[in-house]
C-alpha cells in the first residue's frame, strides 16, 4: 500500500510541477541515473558471463552442433551415393531384364515357328501315309473283289458247263466223242 501511496504522491507531484512550469528532475542513486544503472547491470552481467565461460560454452555447443550436422551431412552424402549406386544397379538390371525378355520372346517365337513347321511336316507325312494306307486298302479290296468275282464267275461257268454237258451230252454224244478220241490215236 505504501507503494501505491508513493506512486500517487509522485503522480500528484509530477502534475503539480507541470502546472507550475518546473523542470522534471530525474532520480539519481549513488551518482548514477537510471540509464547508467541499466548499462552498469548489463556490463556486470556480461562480465560474469565471460568470467564463467559462457561464450566458450556457447561456442563449444555450437561447434558440437556443427560437428553433428556435418556428420549427418556426410552420412546423407554417403546414403545418397549408395542410393545412386543402387538406382544405377537396378536400372542396369531392368535394362538387362528387358533385353533378356526380348531375347526370350524372340527365342520362343523361333521355337513356336519350328514347332509349327515340324507339326505341318508331320501332318503332311501322316496324311501321305494314311493316303497310301487307304490306297493300299482300296487296291486290296479291289483285288479281293476281282478275285471274288473271278471265283464267282468260275463257279458260275463250271455250273453252266456242267449243266450244258448234262443237258447236251448223253450216251450217244459220249460214244461219238470216245470214237473220235480213239480214231485220233
Amino acid at each position: 500500500m505504501l507503494d501505491l501511496a508513493l506512486l500517487a504522491a509522485a503522480a500528484g507531484h509530477a502534475a503539480g510541477a507541470a502546472e507550475h512550469g518546473a523542470a522534471h528532475v530525474e532520480p539519481v542513486a549513488f551518482g548514477l541515473t537510471p540509464p547508467m544503472w541499466v548499462a552498469l547491470s548489463m556490463a556486470t552481467l556480461i562480465g560474469i558471463a565471460i568470467y564463467l565461460g559462457v561464450p566458450k560454452m556457447l561456442t563449444g555447443m555450437l561447434d558440437k552442433s556443427i560437428g553433428e550436422i556435418r556428420k549427418q551431412l556426410d552420412e546423407a552424402k554417403a546414403l545418397r551415393a549408395e542410393a545412386e549406386a543402387l538406382r544405377k544397379e537396378y536400372a542396369d538390371k531392368i535394362a538387362n531384364a528387358e533385353k533378356d525378355a526380348a531375347e526370350m520372346l524372340d527365342h520362343a517365337r523361333h521355337e513356336a515357328d519350328a514347332i509349327v513347321a515340324k507339326a505341318s511336316a508331320d501332318a503332311k507325312l501322316t496324311i501321305s501315309r494314311r493316303e497310301k494306307m487307304a490306297q493300299d486298302k482300296i487296291a486290296a479290296a479291289e483285288r479281293g473283289a476281282v478275285d471274288e468275282l473271278r471265283a464267282t464267275a468260275a463257279e458260275a461257268a463250271a455250273a453252266a458247263a456242267a449243266r450244258l454237258i448234262a443237258d447236251n451230252h448223253g450216251a450217244k454224244a459220249d460214244k461219238v466223242l470216245v470214237d473220235d478220241a480213239i480214231g485220233s490215236i
